[in-house]
C-alpha cells in the first residue's frame, strides 16, 4: 500500500482524488479518569501513538467513509463512482454513463467525459491518475477548479473505492490513446494475464480512439463486509432513474450480468428534469393531481468565508435553485432534495428553506381569505382568549398541513457545499436557506395570486391545505376528547346517562330514541348491565359532516364520552366501557332516518365495534293485538295482515281482530317494552354489519335530500327523478 504525507494537492481537471494521510484516533492506554490501568497495555509512551498513512484509514475505519460495512456502504462504491462520471456529464462533457454488474462480482462504471488526466502530477513522481485513485483528499472539485458544482466534494470518492478493493482497474481515452491503470491491493501496476506487474507507469495501449472518457471497475474486498452485503440491482436502477432527472439528456444504461439475475439492459434519458421526476412520482402515489407540475427556478449569488492558501477569505458562490412540486389527493408527502446530483435524504439548509418559505406562502397568500379557516378561528377564538393564544395562529397552517399530498423535489447548485459527513446525505452551507426560502416564496407568491397559476388549481390546494388544518384540529380535540373520558368515572359521565352498575364485555350503551321512550326504558332494563342513553333530536351525519363538526355533536360527544374510548383513529375498543352498542328506535320513518345516522357514526368514528360485531338494533314492534291470553306483534303492515288472515282462519272475523298501533316507543308501558326490546330472553336483536353501515351512508343522505332543511335540493332531486312516479297515484 502506498502511503503519502499531509500535503497540499493542487486542483485536477477530472474525477475526484485522495490525498492526505489520516491520522487514527490516538491510543488511550494507562490510566483511566478513575485512576485504573488499563489492561491491555502496561506502557504508554510514543510508541503507543499509531498514525495510520494513506489508505490504511480507510481500511482501519471504513464506516467512517462509507457509512458501515453492510449492503449501504458496498452500495456507497457504487455511488461514487457514478457520481464522478455523472458530474462529468453535468459539467457538459458526454452525455452518456454506462454501469455493468459483472458476473465475478465485479462492478464497471464508464463515462464519456474528458478521461482522467494521465500526464506526470507537478507536485508527484506520479501520474495524476495515480494520485486521484491513491490519496485522500485530492481532486479537481475544490474551490473553482474542474467543475463548478459537482457531487463529489470531499475528494476521497475514486481513492476510498480503491482503498476498500482487492483489484481496480481504470481505463483512460483521451488525447488519441487508450491509457490503462490497475491496483492490486492498492498498489499500482499492470496485470499480464493472472499476473501484477507493480509500477506507476500509465502505458497507452496500442489501441487508439477518437473518443474520450473513463472506464473504472472495480472488485470490493469482501473481506471488509458483512457476508450478506449486497448490489441491489433495482437500487441502481432507480438511483440511475433519478440522476437523469438531475441531469436532462443524459443517458444512462444498467446491465446486470450476474448469474441468475436479469440480464435486460436498463436504460433511461429524461428531457424535462425534476418536472419529468415529479409526473412519475405523483403517478406512483396513487393520488389524484390536484394540481399541475408548479416549477420554480433562479439564481443568486452569496459570500462565504474559506481557507485559502492558509488563510481565510471571502469568496463569492453562485447557487442555482431548481424547484418542482404539485399536491395530490392522497395524504403522504414525497419531498426529495439534491444537492448538485447528490441526493440528500436528511434534507438540510436548502430543504429548511423550502419548507419555511412554502408555509409562509401559504398562510400569507393562498389561505388569507379562506372561509374555512375563518369560520374555524372563530368557533376557536373563546379558547384561544382563554389560553391567551391567538385563535388565528392556531388555524393557520404547520408544515405537516402543508406537506399533506405534496410531491416535491428540491434542488441547488452551486460549488464547494459544506456537507455534514461523508455520505453526504445533508447540506450544512447556511447562505443557502435564505436563498431558497426567498427564490420560492417569490414565485409561488406569484403563481397564487391572480394572473398566475390556473384559478381552479389554486381554489383546489387551498381547499386541501384548509381541509388538512381543520382534520388537525380536530384529531386534536378527538384526542382530548379521548384523554378526558379516560379520566372520568361514572359521575364525569353525561347528565343523561342512566349507567349501570357492572361495566365490562358484557355491558351494554343501549341508545334510545328521545326521551318519552327514556323512562319507560330506564324502568324495564337489568340495571346491572344496561345503560340508557337518551338522544334528544337527530345527530349529524358523520358522512357529510368534517371531524370538527362531529365533535362539536352534543349527541356524538355523548355517545364517545359514555363509551369511554376515543374516537375516530384513536378509538380504543379495548377501553371501551361497554361491550355492545344497542340502537332502539321507532319503527317509522323517523326512527329509520335515526337509525342511519346514528350507524354512520359509529361505521366512521367507532368502526372497530362494527368489525367485531357488537353493534345491534332491537327490534321494537308496529303493532299489538292481544286474543285470548295470547299477545302478537307486528313490524309491518304486510305482518300485520298475515297474522289476521292466520287467526280468521276460523269463525272469528278480522274486524274482532283489534292492533294497537305504536307511533313510537314512548307509547309503550314499561312492561311491553321490556319485552320486546329489552329483556335478553324475550326480545329481538339485530347484529349490524360493515354492509349495514354502508347502505346507512347512502340512506343518511337521501334521508337529508327529503327531510332537511335545503327545499332546493329537495326540489332538484324531485324534479330530476319525477320519471319514475305514476302521477296516477298522486292525489294532485
Amino acid at each position: 500500500m502506498r502511503g503519502a504525507g499531509a500535503v497540499e494537492v493542487p486542483l485536477l481537471p477530472g474525477i475526484e482524488t485522495e490525498s492526505a494521510a489520516e491520522p487514527a484516533a490516538a491510543g488511550r492506554a494507562g490510566n483511566g479518569s478513575n485512576g485504573a490501568p488499563n489492561r491491555f497495555a502496561d506502557t504508554y509512551d510514543a510508541d503507543s501513538i499509531e498514525t495510520l498513512e494513506g489508505l490504511e484509514a480507510v481500511r482501519k475505519r471504513p464506516a467512517m467513509y462509507i457509512g458501515g460495512n453492510g449492503s449501504e456502504g458496498l452500495m456507497h462504491l457504487v455511488w461514487e463512482i457514478v457520481d464522478n462520471a455523472v458530474d462529468e456529464a453535468a459539467a457538459g462533457f458526454g452525455k452518456r454513463v454506462d454501469v455493468t454488474l459483472r458476473r465475478d462480482g465485479s462492478i464497471e462504471v464508464a463515462d464519456r467525459g474528458r478521461g482522467i488526466p494521465v500526464d506526470k502530477h507537478p507536485d508527484r513522481d506520479v501520474s495524476a491518475l495515480e494520485v486521484v485513485f491513491t490519496e485522500l483528499h485530492a481532486g479537481g472539485k475544490f474551490g473553482e477548479g474542474a467543475y463548478k458544482a459537482s457531487g463529489g466534494l470531499h475528494g476521497v470518492g475514486a481513492s476510498v473505492v480503491n482503498a476498500l478493493s482487492t483489484r481496480l482497474d481504470v481505463e483512460v481515452r483521451r488525447d488519441g490513446h487508450v491509457h490503462e491503470l490497475s491496483f492490486k491491493d492498492q498498489e499500482p501496476g499492470h496485470f499480464a494475464g493472472h499476473k501484477f506487474v507493480p509500477g506507476s507507469d500509465v502505458r497507452p495501449s496500442a489501441r487508439r480512439t477518437k473518443a474520450t472518457g473513463t472506464k473504472v471497475r472495480f472488485w470490493p474486498d469482501r473481506a471488509l463486509f458483512h457476508p450478506d452485503a449486497r448490489i441491489d440491482a433495482d437500487e441502481v436502477r432507480s438511483r440511475v432513474k433519478q440522476m437523469c432527472y438531475l441531469v436532462p439528456g443524459l443517458k444512462m444504461t444498467v446491465a446486470d450480468n450476474r448469474p441468475g439475475e436479469s440480464a435486460e439492459l436498463f436504460e433511461y434519458v429524461s428531457r424535462g428534469g425534476l418536472a419529468d421526476l415529479i409526473k412519475e412520482r405523483s403517478e406512483r402515489s396513487g393520488g389524484d393531481a390536484v394540481s399541475g407540475v408548479i416549477t420554480i427556478n433562479g439564481i443568486e449569488r452569496f459570500t462565504e468565508k474559506v481557507p485559502v492558501d492558509g488563510r481565510i477569505t471571502e469568496v463569492e458562490r453562485e447557487c442555482t435553485v431548481d424547484v418542482a412540486l404539485r399536491w395530490t389527493s392522497g395524504y403522504d408527502s414525497d419531498v426529495e432534495s439534491f444537492v448538485n446530483t447528490i441526493p440528500t435524504s436528511s434534507g438540510g439548509t436548502h430543504l429548511a428553506g423550502f419548507d419555511k418559505a412554502l408555509t409562509r406562502v401559504v398562510n400569507g397568500v393562498l389561505l388569507r381569505d379562506n372561509r374555512k379557516l375563518a369560520r374555524l378561528a372563530r368557533d376557536s377564538s373563546g379558547a384561544g382568549t382563554r389560553s391567551g393564544k391567538s385563535s388565528t395562529a392556531k388555524t393557520n397552517a404547520t408544515k405537516d398541513d402543508v406537506r399533506e399530498g405534496l410531491i416535491a423535489a428540491v434542488k441547488v447548485q452551486f460549488s464547494e457545499p459544506q456537507f455534514r459527513g461523508q455520505t453526504k446525505q445533508e447540506l450544512g452551507t447556511p447562505a443557502v436557506e435564505g436563498i431558497v426560502a426567498r427564490i420560492t416564496y417569490e414565485q409561488l407568491k406569484e403563481w397564487f395570486e391572480p394572473g398566475g397559476g390556473p384559478r381552479s388549481q389554486v381554489k383546489a390546494i387551498g381547499d386541501k391545505v384548509a381541509a388538512a388544518v381543520v382534520n388537525r384540529v380536530a384529531s386534536k380535540q378527538m384526542l382530548d376528547t379521548k384523554r378526558k373520558a379516560a379520566s372520568l368515572g361514572s359521575t364525569g359521565m353525561p347528565d343523561k346517562l342512566a349507567d349501570c352498575r357492572v361495566h365490562g364485555p358484557e355491558a351494554e350503551l343501549i341508545l334510545v330514541e328521545g326521551d318519552s321512550a327514556a323512562g319507560p326504558a330506564k324502568r324495564g332494563r337489568d340495571s346491572e348491565f344496561m345503560a340508557i342513553l337518551p338522544l334528544r333530536g337527530k345527530i349529524v351525519n358523520a358522512a357529510k359532516a368534517s371531524p370538527k363538526q362531529v365533535l362539536d355533536n352534543a349527541e356524538a360527544q355523548a355517545i364517545f364520552t359514555a363509551m369511554g374510548a376515543g374516537a375516530g383513529d384513536a378509538f380504543d375498543i379495548e377501553a371501551a366501557r361497554y361491550g355492545r352498542i344497542v340502537i332502539l328506535c321507532d319503527a317509522d320513518v323517523d326512527g329509520s332516518h335515526i337509525r342511519c345516522l346514528l350507524l354512520t357514526l359509529i361505521h366512521g368514528y367507532m368502526r372497530e365495534m362494527l368489525a367485531q360485531g357488537r353493534v345491534f338494533s332491537a327490534q321494537p314492534p308496529l303493532y299489538t293485538s292481544r286474543v285470548g291470553d295470547r299477545t302478537y306483534r307486528a313490524y309491518s303492515d304486510e305482518e300485520r295482515d298475515r297474522i289476521t288472515g292466520e287467526l280468521c282462519r276460523g269463525k272469528r272475523r278480522p274486524e274482532n281482530v283489534k292492533w294497537q298501533r305504536f307511533k313510537g316507543l314512548g307509547e309503550m308501558n314499561t312492561d311491553e317494552l321490556r319485552h320486546c326490546a329489552l329483556d335478553p330472553a324475550t326480545r329481538t336483536l339485530r347484529r349490524l354489519t360493515m354492509a349495514d353501515a354502508q347502505q346507512a351512508d347512502a340512506a343518511a343522505e337521501i334521508f337529508d335530500v327529503l327531510m332537511g332543511s335545503d327545499v332546493a335540493v329537495r326540489r332538484d332531486y324531485l324534479v330530476e327523478n319525477s320519471s319514475l312516479v305514476d302521477e296516477a297515484t298522486l292525489d294532485i
